[in-house]
């Protein structure tokens, strides 16, 4: 694997917008593709489709109208694993391990609700839960694990310039204090490395999800930044090129979120 590009995207269905994967799959012809959000069971799964398209080697977890992630992919994978977060039973993680050793995990973090309370807000405790978890997580595999990559909708913008509006969103799920600063920790626990901001500067506005809500997404751009790439120090030096495809949030019947694209040497 001496240069791949992997996306991650939040799907929303994959069976209701396969045609907007094939068609992605066509155009930006990614070496692997990361979905959260399948919403469906592992035999529903549309493999023949995604087979035909190019990507052979698939992993699934799915679950019933419901959460899921899936990775399909043109290289092989030696390990499929599937973590439990939380013992929920939620399909929200695959791990592939690749034949060069090369690890790569999908994360599809809870949304977290409304209320930004744990104490009545079941949904927000879950969210604050999964990402202490992941915190252990990465201090345990920082030792032994030196090339890997994680991605995936974590549900949390942690810039400033990764929402629409700093000052208007700090009391908003997804942006609030207390998630920017957990997945900040996350991200020190394995000192990852944001592989899109390694590329756009803090400062610069950067989103991939705009809600259903706006009557004109593009026009309002009330935009955040909530799907990330992440990877281990060791391969900082060979990343290459990132791309947030903004212009599929117009696709028809779209996804709220859209593919973001990083390029790297391994």
């Amino acid at each position: 694997m001496p240069e791949i590009t992997i996306a991650t995207w939040n799907i929303n269905s994959v069976r209701l917008r396969l045609p907007l994967v094939e068609r992605f799959l066509a155009e930006a012809s990614p070496d692997i593709l990361c979905l959260q959000e399948i919403k469906t069971v592992d035999d529903s799964f549309p493999r023949a489709a995604l087979v035909a398209a190019g990507y052979p080697h698939l992993a699934v977890a799915g679950q019933k109208g419901y959460h899921g992630v899936a990775i399909v992919s043109k290289l092989p994978f030696a390990r499929i694993e599937r973590d439990d977060w939380c013992e929920m039973g939620d399909a929200r993680h695959l791990r592939v391990t690749f034949e060069d050793g090369l690890l790569l995990d999908n994360f599809y973090i809870p949304a977290g609700g409304d209320e930004p309370d744990p104490a009545i807000n079941p949904k927000f405790d879950h969210k604050l839960r999964f990402l202490r978890e992941m915190v252990a997580w990465g201090e345990k595999r920082r030792a032994k694990e030196k090339r890997a990559i994680v991605v995936g909708d974590f549900n949390v913008a942690p810039l400033e310039h990764d929402v629409w509006s700093h000052k208007k969103l700090l009391g908003v799920v997804s942006h609030t204090p207390v998630e920017t600063a957990l997945l900040a920790e996350v991200q020190a626990a394995h000192d990852w490395v944001d592989a899109v901001r390694h590329f756009v500067p803090a400062d610069q506005k950067l989103y991939s999800w705009w809600s259903y809500r706006a009557a004109d997404w593009d026009a309002a751009d009330k935009g955040r930044r909530l799907d990330h790439v992440w990877v281990t120090p060791d391969l900082k030096d060979g990343l290459i090129s990132t791309t947030t495809l903004r212009d599929v949030r117009g696709w028809e019947k779209p996804s709220d979120h859209v593919p973001v694209l990083v390029k790297f040497e391994v």
